[in-house]
């Protein structure tokens, strides 16, 4: 991943959190809850590090 595209990433996570920052409060759990499983899928598909 170079620059631009960590930027473009970062850009869209601080908007999806505006988005859910928006939404009325008893909406935020579950909004907050789907991102954290988005985010989970991301993490566990990327490469791995199997030396450490």
């Amino acid at each position: 991943m170079d620059a631009a595209d960590a930027n473009a990433r970062r850009e869209d996570l601080m908007s999806t959190l505006d988005v859910i920052e928006d939404q009325p409060l008893s909406e935020r759990a579950a909004a907050y809850a789907l991102l954290h499983d988005e985010l989970a899928a991301r993490l566990e598909s990327g490469p791995r590090d199997h030396s450490a």
